[in-house]
């Protein structure tokens, strides 16, 4: 354990052994919680999602029948890639495990503006396909609330709020040296972690923000901020769930939207699917005779990843290409051409999907904004 692991909610997070985590940042692992879920998505089965942080909470409502809500969000900079595409899942997966849950997603678009630069009016077309895109992978609409962060009045109001509860040198400690913008939009991340407990939406209940570990700052702030203010508000601290950070095509330990060449997105078209994986970053062998030989390392393979995190939806599969990697059976370019056909076929398919539901994306969020009130 090197215990300096780094988790940047905006740069790079370098995250070399996840198991460092849970004594460095006391997070919990998920296994011993998986026999109280209902059911476990993939993303647990295959050990992506690997920690939490009071999932116990959320078994209970489960096992009692009582209500909660799971909420994450996006930042509008560009299509959805595969990150937005398990945490999107991850929202699914929940809201799908009982009728008493309902969704909250919100559209970072301040965050957009502080890190980015991107305007309000380019960000607002942004989300719409952003929110198709979730429809597509499944979000019910009857049961969720789909927001921009600029127009949530009740989001600005508890971000003001909990600005009295933090101090730069606080932000400091949590975030390192930032602009007073991206601190800004960590306050409005706090105001979208707390929004399900107000009033007009029930009142205090358990919450659950499935992320990509690196996103653990805000968990931490949003955790420490609902103590501080649970005598006001009655706020509960938020539950989470994290899941492993995919590595890009090129081998790197994260997926940025800043190298388009080095992720893919839900938009890409056949001819860029392919080339982006034809040139993916392999754990093959430098030759077919040694890879036969010694067998592959699909460990730090970012084709195989293709498969274990991103379109392979039957996990027998997923074994197969493992073992068959390890055992030397498997060489890279067929590999690569069975994980592009799988790619195309679901983005194909997705793709119909998202276009279908892109009127209903924008009515999502035209009924938000009209049923925004101010209970604070």
């Amino acid at each position: 354990m090197n215990g300096n692991t780094r988790l940047d909610p905006w740069g790079t997070s370098d995250v070399e052994d996840y198991s460092d985590l849970f004594q460095q940042f006391g997070i919990e692992p998920i296994e011993p919680l998986t026999d109280r879920l209902p059911q476990t998505s993939h993303y647990i089965r295959r050990g992506i999602t690997f920690g939490h942080r009071d999932l116990g909470v959320i078994a209970d409502c489960l096992e009692g029948g009582k209500p909660y809500a799971v909420m994450s969000g996006i930042k509008p900079s560009g299509p959805f890639h595969l990150g937005s595409k398990m945490t999107a899942e991850e929202i699914v997966y929940f809201q799908s495990l009982s009728d008493k849950a309902v969704a909250f997603y919100g559209i970072a678009d301040v965050e957009a503006y502080c890190d980015n630069g991107l305007p309000f009016s380019v960000t607002a077309e942004i989300a719409v396909e952003n929110v198709a895109d979730l429809l597509a992978l499944g979000l019910d609409p009857e049961r969720s609330f789909v927001y921009k962060q600029s127009e949530e009045i009740r989001v600005m109001k508890l971000a003001s709020i909990f600005s009295r509860g933090v101090t730069h040198s606080m932000m400091k400690a949590i975030y390192g040296p930032r602009t007073f913008g991206l601190y800004i939009s960590a306050l409005y991340q706090a105001g979208d972690i707390m929004l399900p407990q107000l009033p007009s939406f029930g009142g205090p209940k358990p919450v659950v923000v499935p992320v990509g570990v690196d996103q653990d700052p805000h968990i931490r702030l949003a955790r420490d901020l609902a103590r501080k203010y649970s005598r006001d508000f009655g706020f509960l601290p938020p539950s989470a769930t994290y899941h492993k950070l995919a590595k890009s095509l090129t081998g790197d330990t994260k997926m940025s939207k800043r190298d388009p060449m080095n992720l893919l997105t839900l938009r890409d078209d056949s001819e860029l699917v392919e080339q982006k994986i034809r040139n993916a970053f392999t754990g093959g062998r430098e030759t077919v005779e040694l890879q036969r030989k010694l067998g592959g390392i699909p460990e730090i393979c970012s084709v195989y990843d293709t498969y274990l995190y991103h379109f392979a939806y039957d996990d027998k599969l997923v074994r197969t290409v493992y073992e068959e990697c390890r055992g030397g059976e498997r060489i890279c370019g067929d590999c690569k051409n069975q994980s592009i056909e799988i790619a195309k076929k679901f983005l194909r398919e997705h793709g119909q999907k998202r276009e279908d539901k892109l009127e209903e994306a924008e009515q999502l969020l035209e009924d938000s904004r009209r049923k925004m009130v101010s209970d604070l």
